[in-house]
Formats: C-alpha cells, sequence, structure tokens
C-alpha cells in the first residue's frame, strides 16, 4: 500500500512547489531570511561551528543553504591513491553497474543511459564500472566537489521531476534519480571519463556550477553542452556545484578504475573529501 507521503509526491506539482519555495528562500528581507535560517537550523541541527559566516552575516535563506565552511574543515584523502567523496552525507548505493543497469534500492533499478539523457554512448563506457550515489540530507553541507582530477567534457540538462530522494522515496518511487531532473557532467581524467550527477529533489530551487553559475532548471527541454580540451580542469576535491536545496550527486567510473571501499555500505555518512575507493590505475609516478 502507497503511504501518504509517496501519494502527496505523485499529485503534488513539483515544479510549482519548488519555484515558490525557492522565492521565499532567496528573499533578503533581513527579519525573514533570519527566521528562516534560525529555524531551519534549530529543527535540523545544523553544526553551525564549521560554517564560515554567522546567521546575520547571509543574503538570503539560499545563501545559508550553500554556505561555505571554515579553512580546514575537510581535509582531503590522498587523491593520487583513492577516490574522494564528492559531498557531505550518506551513502544511498554503492557498487558495480551491470547489464547497464543501477541499483537503487529493494529491488528496483534504473539505466545508466536513462541517468544521462539518454547518452547511449557514454553510457556504454560505463558497462561493467562502479557506481556510488550520496545522498545530502537537508543539515549537510551542500557545496559538490570532484571525486578525482578531471577536465569537464560536457554536461547535459535533463528534464524531469522533482521527488524526495530520501531512502523512503529511493524505495518506493522506480527509477528515481533518472526520473528527477538532473544535471549529468562527464569528465575525462586520469582515470578515464567519469561522471558526477547533481540530481534535484522536492523544493530544489536551483542548481549552480562553477563554470556557468545558476543552470536553468524547470526547464522542458533537455539541453547538452560541449567544452574544449582544458576548458575547465579540476583537481580532485576542487568544488565543482552546489545544490539549493537539496539532494543526490551520482558518481559512476569505467570498468577497472575503481574499487570502492568494502566497509561502506547503504546508510553510512561521508564527508567531503573522505577516501571511499582505491583508485586502481593511478597516476603515473604516484
Amino acid at each position: 500500500m502507497t503511504s501518504p507521503f509517496i501519494w502527496l509526491q505523485h499529485v503534488l506539482p513539483h515544479h510549482a512547489v519548488s519555484r515558490g519555495a525557492g522565492s521565499i528562500a532567496s528573499s533578503e528581507v533581513p527579519w525573514l531570511k533570519n527566521l528562516l535560517i534560525r529555524r531551519f537550523i534549530k529543527a535540523y541541527d545544523v553544526d553551525m561551528s564549521q560554517a564560515a559566516r554567522e546567521v546575520e552575516e547571509f543574503k538570503s535563506f539560499n545563501d545559508f543553504f550553500t554556505r561555505e565552511l571554515k579553512p580546514g574543515m575537510r581535509p582531503l584523502a590522498d587523491s593520487s591513491a583513492h577516490i574522494l567523496s564528492p559531498a557531505d552525507g550518506a551513502v544511498s548505493q554503492i557498487g558495480k553497474i551491470e547489464q547497464g543497469r543501477i541499483f537503487q534500492a529493494k529491488g528496483r533499478h534504473f539505466t545508466t543511459v536513462q541517468l544521462l539523457g539518454g547518452d547511449k554512448e557514454a553510457a556504454a563506457r560505463f558497462e561493467g564500472g562502479s557506481f556510488a550515489t550520496i545522498y545530502l540530507s537537508p543539515r549537510d553541507y551542500h557545496r559538490v566537489h570532484m571525486p578525482a582530477a578531471g577536465t569537464l567534457t560536457s554536461t547535459t540538462y535533463v528534464p524531469g521531476e522533482l521527488f524526495s530522494v530520501n531512502q523512503v522515496t529511493a524505495e518506493n518511487v522506480d527509477g528515481l534519480f533518472a526520473r528527477n531532473e538532473r544535471l549529468a557532467c562527464l569528465f575525462e581524467g586520469p582515470d578515464g571519463i567519469f561522471a558526477n550527477v547533481m540530481v534535484g529533489a522536492m523544493i530544489v530551487a536551483g542548481i549552480e556550477t562553477v563554470w556557468s553559475g545558476l543552470v536553468e532548471t524547470h526547464n522542458p527541454k533537455l539541453v547538452r553542452e560541449e567544452f574544449g580540451a582544458g576548458e575547465h580542469a579540476f583537481e580532485a576535491g576542487d568544488e565543482m556545484g552546489r545544490f539549493i536545496l537539496g539532494s543526490t550527486a551520482v558518481l559512476l567510473f569505467e570498468p577497472g578504475k575503481v574499487e570502492w571501499d568494502a566497509s561502506l555500505k547503504a546508510g553510512d555518512a561521508v564527508r567531503m573529501g573522505q577516501a571511499i575507493g582505491k583508485r586502481l590505475q593511478p597516476k603515473a609516478g604516484a
């Protein structure tokens, strides 16, 4: 039997709700944004001791939500030997891509082709490779970073719905992460091609990247953009984007490139910069 929480998500106008929430969250009226921030901190037990600014210094709730941390709060593991967690959050699922399918939860899967917006050529390169899905809860630091060094080759904005992406929804909505609005970012690096897919969610007011700023979300059309060699190069741990109210990052690696940490399982907490896997082909001289 479908729970009321899941039923409501099917009937609510996802994009209208998210646009409305985004409008309130972007307000710079001091009393309103401070009230929202303080109530959110209390409701979700946000650790503000790590934040670089105080409540009054944020321009809006969105500015608070995408807050930067104090220097040294997220030391990076040795990226010459390891793949890094791209964000603070919890492991939703982690494992192998088999027969073009990525495990979601409780017998539910979605395909790599679907996740990447129909890019069959890119999806084929990930067959037999590795995936990791990291869920960012409301209390988490919401900037997304590079799991490995790489140069941006393309992005694909994929229109979609905006279901919640928590574990309850993952267990009850088919193809969740390939169904929600998302931005699939492909990189080329020493570990071959890899993807960092930023998946939107209910009340996610936007996705930003460091190379193009705010992505035009709530857009009905798929938008693919190609980038020149060396146009946007990143080191492991560099910031690549951020979520304005939400969500989930899905990593994809080619076969033979990554061996995930065997101790990691669904539900385990991770922090940005933490080693989550071993690189099987480290850089020359590393």
